[in-house]
């Protein structure tokens, strides 16, 4: 069907709803003639003329309502709260109006409908404009510094809006778009949840920017087996910017089935940093996830990254498996990874451990990797946070 033909049958598709609506609601009281009284509004509904229960207080911006009532013929305009809604002549009756929420986002909110007649009369009436709350899904990276721009994905980022850091510093906004918005980074943020709020209420975010919680793999300081080597102390002119102290980078050509440990000991060499993961993350694994901060200056393409984490008695040589491909492009990003996923690749429950736990990231899979890569904030942190 070309759209001229999905045009036309849209069209007629409305009409027949405005003329089921307009001969439901007039039959009710097609004795009485309501010409020339005031108008007014009975209710308002949805546009299925066999719903007629369903009556509305409110709708969301793009829905097709129905106003049901009395001498409505002479309508000119409809606003909602500041926004005009369009028109067709049409879907206008007596006893019933057609019409469509504006899809833009008011910039005042009052909660309104007017109806503008011919006469210069209006009808007020009040109707609420349901618009979700800031919804924050994930950020780019959780790691970013003072003065750089944070990237964070969610839903309904309607300006105007503001995002505030841990410390009570609003960011200043760099891009806005109804899922992604970008903000510099305030000197003073700390760690802790972020809030974006907007018209239509706040929410805070279930993950911690700079999340410092539960970390298992630091460099600060290095504690382990493996690799000392590896750790970025203080990183030069060709190495990533240091988010977060110290970090890991891997530089150097790995043969496929090669053995290459990065990180990681048994408790008692990686010391009390071992026992920072939750007893309930052990039991509860599917309420957590596995976290960390990944930069790729060469793309991870080849091979295979085994995690180890959680594992109470020993190291597991065939799990967690993590991979390729993955490329973020010389930037850092979040890796973030179900722990319950990773709970069930060792192949039994995993179980708490008073004395800590056995922790490892190796480098052991098919295929040559000409590695580049660097990695910080080893972390296992809850899914959400209880209000």
């Amino acid at each position: 069907m070309n759209s001229r033909m999905k045009n036309i049958y849209q069209s007629i598709l409305l009409l027949l709803i405005a003329i089921s609506i307009t001969i439901l609601y007039s039959s009710c009281s097609k004795d009485k003639d309501f010409q020339g009284g005031e108008p007014s509004i009975s209710y308002i509904r949805i546009t299925d003329p066999l719903s007629s229960d369903s009556l509305l207080v409110g709708a969301s911006q793009g829905n097709l309502i129905a106003i049901v009532g009395q001498n409505l013929q002479n309508a000119n305009e409809i606003w909602f709260n500041d926004q005009k809604a369009v028109l067709t002549p049409t879907y206008i009756t007596n006893s019933s109006i057609l019409v469509s929420v504006p899809s833009d986002i008011p910039i005042e909110i009052t909660n309104t409908m007017k109806i503008i007649f011919s006469n210069g009369k209006t009808l007020e009436h009040n109707f609420k404009l349901e618009i979700s709350e800031p919804v924050i899904n994930s950020m780019l990276s959780e790691y970013v510094l003072a003065g750089d721009i944070a990237t964070i994905r969610g839903n309904f980022f309607y300006e105007p809006l503001t995002v505030t850091f841990e410390g009570g510093i609003i960011g200043e906004l760099e891009s806005v778009e109804e899922n992604t918005l970008q903000v510099r980074v305030p000197e003073g943020a700390q760690p802790g949840q972020i809030t974006i709020k907007t018209n239509f209420g706040e929410t805070k975010s279930d993950f911690w920017f700079r999340d410092n919680r539960n970390i298992f793999i630091s460099s600060d300081p290095f504690t382990g087996w493996w690799n000392a080597s590896f750790v970025v102390a203080s990183p030069g002119a060709d190495d990533p910017v240091a988010i977060n102290g110290n970090y890991i980078r891997v530089k150097q050509f790995i043969a496929g089935w090669s053995w290459l440990e990065v990180a990681g000991g048994p408790p008692d060499a990686m010391g009390d940093i071992s026992k920072n993961i939750p007893d309930e993350a052990i039991l509860k694994p599917e309420n957590y996830n596995l976290k960390f901060e990944l930069n790729t200056l060469k793309p991870f393409d080849n091979n295979v990254l085994k995690i180890n984490v959680g594992l109470s008695n020993d190291f597991n040589n065939d799990a967690y498996l993590f991979n390729p491909p993955i490329n973020t492009g010389g930037k850092w990003q979040t890796i973030v990874i179900p722990f319950d996923e990773i709970a069930k690749s060792y192949g039994s429950p995993l179980s708490v451990s008073d004395k800590g736990y056995y922790a490892r990231i190796l480098f052991h899979g098919g295929g040559d990797l000409d590695a580049d890569m660097s990695f910080d904030n080893f972390r296992v942190v809850p899914k959400t946070i209880k209000k």
